[in-house]
């Protein structure tokens, strides 16, 4: 073992007893109990992700990509993406789409004991609204409580995606909101906060006045790690569910098994879809060579997916084919044959991209030279676009790849292939993605793709007042048997991957059927924490 790594190793340890001996001294740690056949105590230890940035505010963002844990949804969505009620008992959506409806539970408190009613609901669309945050409810006209358990929303346009702000807004409490309500959360879930030690861990209980189902668990204790030190910690026993890489899947944790969880978190290349040209503001866009529709098609088809799969993420994955494989709203259609570099070849040869000197094709004195930009520090996306750029040299692109800080690939991003990430439980990414209204602005197509005929179906599906039609027409956005933004059509991005996430789980620990993943920001995997518990011995 290097030394490093002992040394980081024994710094967990030595940190971990110390956690242990400061909060824990009159009760042994539930992984410890399992393991030594005590009675099993209804508390887990969890490292499975890291410490949330902007803290626990539903308002500003938190449990966009997960549950809220603290807080209640008026809706939510089962394992199988079907709508169910949370504090909502019934909804109903006008005709014309603008109004939406929803009654409330009457019994429901928050964990200080004081009763939810609408105007809690209220309040928290209206500061949602006013947060300026990554939440967008720009199409809010204006949110009214008709009663203590009745609320009307009512939209300047009708919005089928709205259904996914009401199932994933965790609701606050007007009485309790305050400057530090981020730090100090009060809500209706399923767990309270009770201490918050940052850059250490976090401290929650079972909240005595949830409504639902009480937890098997009463107390969660969230360790904050890096993954190779998650495993560490699972390795010496120290925790019941540890986020891992796909670097450590393959290892042995006595009394632990791997859990894999499939996902829509993918990773891709973002090709610059025009011409090069400066705007107005001096911002540099576009690329000459992925500009060309058969440069853009040749990559795609040419690399192999699986093979990145296994050579990558040693097997634990899927090939990737759109930003939203296996959701409800995918379209099957947009997978592919690929691995198939003749037919790319060819492709290119046709598009008059002819092999020049080093073997580099060119077109009209332009030669096929790009570069990949990936985040300063991301090992795997460094892999990928070192994978790739490797895969397809003998297609006679040549690609030379960088690593870039978050501030230099937002300056950059506009005019090179850049290494990103997405997965969103809301179809609304798709729009972000690829609608021509969202060039340019932020992270979201960067890339200025723009196709009418994508745009026309990605706006009705959005009007859509039934999820079925706005199902359909999220499917034509992405290929309609003529146009589209999947490689059939425009292919504006090279898909590659969606990971699968890992997770080592105490041997008798039942987690229960999971969604598909989302993007791995926040912990999905506690979408449904409430019902996890310890199986009967005989059961494991």
């Amino acid at each position: 073992m290097r030394k490093s790594v002992v040394i980081k190793f024994l710094s967990l340890y030595f940190f971990l007893i110390l956690l242990t001996a400061c909060g824990h001294s009159a009760e042994t740690s539930s992984a410890q109990e399992k393991s030594t056949g005590q009675d099993v105590k209804d508390e887990l230890t969890l490292a499975i992700g890291g410490e949330p940035d902007e803290g626990f505010d539903p308002t500003t963002g938190w449990g966009r990509y997960g549950s809220p844990l603290f807080q209640s949804t008026l809706l939510t969505f089962d394992q199988d993406f079907e709508i169910r009620n949370d504090l909502a008992v019934r909804y109903e959506v006008s005709e014309d789409g603008l109004e939406w409806k929803v009654n409330i539970r009457n019994d429901v408190k928050f964990s200080d004991g004081e009763p939810l009613t609408a105007k809690d609901v209220v309040f928290t669309f209206n500061t949602a609204k006013s947060s300026a945050s990554i939440v967008d409810l720009t199409n809010l006209e204006k949110v009214e409580a008709l009663d203590d358990q009745s609320i009307r929303f009512t939209l300047k346009h009708p919005q089928s995606t709205f259904i996914y702000l009401l199932a994933s807004m965790g609701i606050v409490p007007e009485h309790a909101y305050t400057d530090s309500y981020n730090e100090n959360p009060i809500g209706s879930g399923p767990f309270e906060l009770v201490q918050w030690n940052k850059g250490e861990q976090l401290i929650v209980q079972a909240n005595p006045y949830y409504y639902g189902k009480q937890p098997f668990f009463k107390k969660l204790n969230f360790v904050f790690l890096s993954e190779d030190a998650a495993f560490a910690a699972a390795k010496a026993g120290e925790v019941d569910v540890a986020a891992v890489t796909s670097v450590f899947a393959k290892e042995d944790i006595t009394g632990m098994h791997l859990v894999e969880l499939e996902s829509a978190d993918n990773r891709g290349i973002m090709l610059p879809y025009v011409h090069e040209r400066k705007l107005e503001d001096g911002t540099l866009i576009g690329n000459n060579v992925t500009a060309d529709q058969a440069i853009r098609k040749a990559l795609n088809i040419a690399v192999d997916r699986q093979e990145l799969v296994d050579g990558i993420l040693e097997g634990y994955g899927t090939p990737a084919y759109s930003v939203a494989d296996q959701l409800p709203w995918w379209n099957p259609d947009t997978v592919f044959e690929d691995g198939r570099m003749d037919a790319a070849k060819e492709m290119l040869e046709k598009a008059g991209w002819k092999i020049g000197k080093e073997g580099i094709r060119e077109k009209n004195g332009l030669k096929a030279e790009l570069t990949l930009l990936y985040p300063a520090g991301d090992q795997m996306r460094q892999s990928l676009s070192l994978a790739f750029a490797d895969m397809v040299r003998p297609l006679g692109i040549s690609i030379k790849t960088e690593d870039k800080s978050w501030n230099d690939l937002e300056r950059l991003m506009h005019a090179n292939p850049v290494m990103m990430g997405w997965g969103s439980h809301d179809p609304l990414e798709m729009y972000y993605i690829y609608s021509g209204d969202t060039r340019g602005e932020g992270f979201y197509n960067a890339n200025y793709y723009k196709n009418p005929v994508v745009d026309e179906y990605l706006n009705k599906a959005i009007k859509a007042n039934d999820q079925d039609e706005a199902k359909a027409f999220w499917q034509k956005a992405q290929w309609d048997g003529k146009t589209g933004f999947s490689v059939e059509g425009d292919a504006p991005w090279v898909w590659l991957v969606n990971l699968k996430h890992l997770y080592f789980v105490r041997n008798g620990l039942e987690i229960g059927e999971q969604k598909i993943q989302p993007h791995g920001h926040g912990w999905p995997v506690t979408d449904f924490i409430e019902e996890w518990y310890w199986k009967d011995e005989e059961d494991v």
